[in-house]
């Protein structure tokens, strides 16, 4: 069948070209893979699954994993199965999150709580991550093991840490890089580190690729907070002002609050403290942040994070997958724009 992609989507799948290419071979045997052990008797699992695994998502933490071992001269395939855990832990958490946050959309489509209802999205999640841990246990490195395994700890502890923090306006700065350090960077800093552990490389070379992976996971992220008030429904995989709707307290938000006048914050406040926010308070919301630069703030942020990320490869020998992950850096912040 046929996929139809748009210009824009062409744009941005430029600006991964080069770890596109290096990783399709294994990407191939990737998404061979999670078909099979997306497979299930019971008939609900491959379908939930399959219904979020096929909806477009570029993959990019998978096809990080296989470039950071085709890095270091890895020639087995446990790195493949690892990219496959890699993906299935994400594919678990975006069902997870789904019934956290009540939403209704994802890239475009339907969630799966919409569909099936919440109790088939989060077994399914479930399912997925035991079949993840049962292919790191396949690749026999107990290191790798327990990276993937302190991630998903991590991911859940995260995500309680963003629970406790919905709505509440008093959230700091510091308080929210801490939640997506460990709800979104966690990930990304465990399918880089993976790769040099199964190739063998050294711990210098294993902390430069977990740095990378942290700084790349907070920049992402902070991008991804900015999108949610100018960005479009595409881009996002949800829909545009999604974060404001479900009172959401993100970097833009915190620092707009902050900077606002009491009147200000007496809106924010009775938007997202109180549920308040409809079309009308997500307008003028989005011009409190521009008024106060919380959005070019925050991506300002993100580039920061951005530069620690190209500056952790920095000592590392040449390769095209090396410049390959330097491209991905710039392809998360320039999303912004």
């Amino acid at each position: 069948m046929g996929v139809v992609v748009s210009l824009e989507e062409s744009k941005r799948a430029a600006g991964i070209q080069r770890l596109i290419d290096l990783a399709r071979p294994d990407m191939e045997r990737v998404n061979e893979l999670i078909l099979s052990k997306a497979g299930s008797d019971v008939e609900m699992i491959p379908e939930v699954a399959n219904h979020l695994i096929s909806s477009g998502g570029k993959r990019l933490r998978p096809m990080i994993t296989l470039a950071a071992a085709q890095m270091f001269g890895y020639a087995g395939d446990g790195h493949v199965k690892l990219a496959t855990s890699v993906e299935f832990m994400h594919t678990a958490t975006l069902l997870h999150d789904d019934v956290v946050d009540e939403s209704d959309l994802r890239r475009g489509k339907s969630t799966a709580r919409t569909i099936w209802g919440n109790q088939a999205s989060v077994l399914v999640g479930d399912f997925l991550l035991g079949q993840a841990f049962r292919m790191m246990v396949d690749v026999g490195s107990l290191d790798a093991l327990d990276v993937l395994s302190t991630a998903a700890s991590v991911i859940a502890e995260g995500e309680v840490m963003q629970l406790s923090a919905a709505k509440n306006l008093e959230t700091t700065e510091d308080e929210y890089l801490a939640v997506i350090k460990a709800k979104t960077a966690a990930l990304f800093s465990a399918a880089a580190e993976v790769g040099p552990i199964i190739a063998g490389a050294s711990r210098s070379e294993r902390a430069a690729l977990r740095s990378y992976g942290l700084n790349l996971g907070l920049s992402f992220q902070l991008v991804d907070d900015a999108l949610d008030y100018g960005g479009n429904a595409s881009e996002l995989g949800k829909n545009t002002g999604d974060d404001f709707r479900e009172g959401k307290i993100t970097l833009p938000v915190i620092l707009a609050f902050r900077r606002g006048t009491d009147a200000e914050r007496t809106f924010w406040r009775e938007a997202l403290e109180d549920g308040a926010a409809g079309a009308t308070e997500f307008n003028h919301a989005h011009a409190l942040m521009r008024r106060y630069g919380a959005l070019s703030d925050t991506i300002a942020r993100a580039r920061h994070f951005g530069e620690i990320a190209r500056d952790a490869l920095a000592p590392l020998k040449a390769t095209p997958q090396k410049e390959a992950l330097l491209d991905v850096v710039e392809f998360c912040v320039s999303r912004a724009y």
